[in-house]
């Protein structure tokens, strides 16, 4: 068994920051849009826009990453995506409208595909046998960046409202939202300036046919009496050099590969499309549901972080030893019941504006508008909602949302908090770490960045849908029944992992290869 060395890991670390700053940057907008949605007066898809912007900027950064990665090398286009990363986040601080912020935010959705890079590089770089749990570090960083995300919101919101001169001069009571995203720029240069320590992917160089490079980046990495024997598996994983982009297409979709891209497709599209991203980009807008107030919110969304840290920890220890199929089941099964807890504790609220609680409203004229409610019950929220609009208009009943539930929700809160809280659980233990686990080891070689590529843009395109129409499902549909669809969708994928997927811990790339792909039929598509 191979262990890494001190250069894989310190190599691992260093790209693997990529994934803290996705993190950052794509969560940071939880705290984010409440303040641009009353500044800007957005409507639902207005709102849903701002926060899946990047994702659709992921869509065509996820699509030309493989190939470019395949092209230039992995390490050139990761420090191109650091420097997006910095100039994005400048952009997005400094926005003076809707569509300058959602602009700067799908140029920084492109920086996105990290997402594929950092675990195509790394599983390039480690050994078999603890592959799962280097690639996993990346999936770490990523949870790592969402918790410390949160705690910035929170304590940037707490400092806005201290009245401190210094905050006051630095405009941070009046554009709070402007230092949340632009501190993101901070982690983004030391990223920038770390990558032009690593060396390139010794398999890439291998397959461009820089042997000479590939072998020295080898003996770097591991053992250098087996320098000659990785370089012989991988140009035996092929049988001549990196085909054009078109060849690579027509042999991605071509007849032996139709179970590896299934596999792919599948996870990329179960990872999202039970609502982690609804749930980590909105999460203080959902507490604030629940009826607990804006900073008892903020600060709940940190627990989200912290759970999601610590179950990511144990998906790293667990994924090489029990492997990636059955952590994907619990972590399905787990989904499942989290979202249907959910969606009963929102299925039992009920809506009634009392004159005890008419304190929490600071607005007197609000107070006024909304009197003639009081002693009103209401069986959802969809329903309040729009007795609020229609006493207050659409942009005070925004602004003045959170308190107005506060004052009027019955219901169990906690109910809510645990549901949450066991899908961050249950998704960090699972389809967070295991899918770009499985992605970066399931294509061969020769394909592998188009190949992520092609999965990496249904992820994102399912991911984009899910976050664009959050706020008017909310809406419209109501908090229960959101809820319940996404625990429906789990459901679903449960079925089909457990009938699709198949176990890759322990094998090494081109052991997945051999047994995934029928080389004969494949080198006959290639022609």
């Amino acid at each position: 068994m191979h262990r890494c060395g001190s250069s894989n890991v310190l190599y691992v670390v260093i790209v693997a920051l990529g994934g803290f700053i996705f993190g950052f940057d794509a969560s940071v907008i939880s705290g984010v849009v409440r303040f641009v949605a009353t500044e800007f007066q957005l409507n639902e898809w207005q709102q849903g826009l701002v926060v899946s912007a990047p994702t659709l900027g992921a869509v065509l950064g996820s699509f030309f990453a493989g190939p470019c990665a395949d092209k230039f090398g992995r390490k050139n286009v990761l420090i191109s995506i650091a420097f997006i990363y910095c100039f994005s986040s400048l952009l997005s601080a400094s926005a003076t409208s809707y569509s300058a912020l959602v602009f700067a935010r799908c140029i920084g959705g492109i920086a996105f595909a990290s997402l594929v890079l950092a675990p195509m590089y790394i599983a390039e770089i480690s050994p078999s046998q603890q592959r799962g749990k280097m690639i996993s570090i990346n999936q770490l960083n990523i949870v790592v960046g969402f918790s410390a995300a949160y705690f910035a919101n929170y304590f940037l919101l707490k400092i806005s409202a201290s009245g401190a001169e210094w905050a006051d001069s630095l405009g941070m009571s009046e554009h709070v939202w402007r230092w949340m995203l632009g501190i993101e720029v901070v982690p983004a240069v030391l990223y920038l300036v770390a990558l032009t320590t690593i060396p390139e992917s010794p398999r890439w160089l291998v397959m461009n046919n820089r042997i000479d490079e590939g072998k020295r980046v080898i003996g770097m990495l591991f053992p250098s009496a087996e320098a000659d024997k990785f370089v012989r598996d991988i140009k035996g994983s092929q049988t001549r050099t990196m085909s054009s982009l078109s060849e690579r297409l027509t042999l991605l979709f071509s007849k032996p590969m139709r179970l590896v891209l299934a596999v792919g497709l599948l996870v990329a599209c179960c990872q999202q499309i039970t609502g982690v991203n609804a749930v980590y980009f909105y999460a203080p807008t959902i507490f604030e549901q629940s009826g607990i107030g804006q900073d008892a919110a903020y600060s709940q969304a940190i627990l989200v972080g912290l759970t999601n840290v610590v179950f990511t920890i144990v998906a790293m220890l667990l994924i090489d030893k029990l492997g990636r199929k059955p952590l994907m089941l619990i972590g399905l099964a787990g989904v499942a019941v989290s979202m249907s807890v959910v969606a009963y504790g929102f299925s039992q609220a009920t809506y009634s504006l009392s004159a005890e609680k008419m304190h929490l409203i600071e607005n007197r004229e609000v107070k006024e508008k909304v009197a003639p409610l009081l002693g009103e019950v209401y069986t959802n929220d969809v329903q309040f909602k729009n007795a609020i609009v229609a006493r207050l208009g659409k942009t005070e009943a925004r602004e003045y949302e959170s308190a107005l539930i506060q004052a009027a929700v019955t219901m169990n809160p906690m109910l809510i908090l645990a549901g949450i809280l066991g899908f961050v659980a249950s998704f960090a233990v699972s389809l967070g770490p295991v899918m770009w686990v499985l992605l970066a080891e399931i294509f061969p070689n020769h394909i592998r960045g188009i190949g992520i590529a092609f999965t990496g843009l249904f992820n994102s395109i399912v991911s984009f849908s899910v976050q664009l129409v959050f706020p008017v499902e909310v809406a419209t549909l109501g908090t229960s029944v959101t809820f319940l669809i996404y625990g429906v969708f789990a459901v679903f994928g449960f079925v089909l992992v457990y009938r699709v997927l198949p176990e890759t811990k322990g094998k090494s790339l081109e052991d997945i290869e051999n047994v995934l792909v029928i080389t004969p039929a494949v080198e006959s598509a290639k022609g």
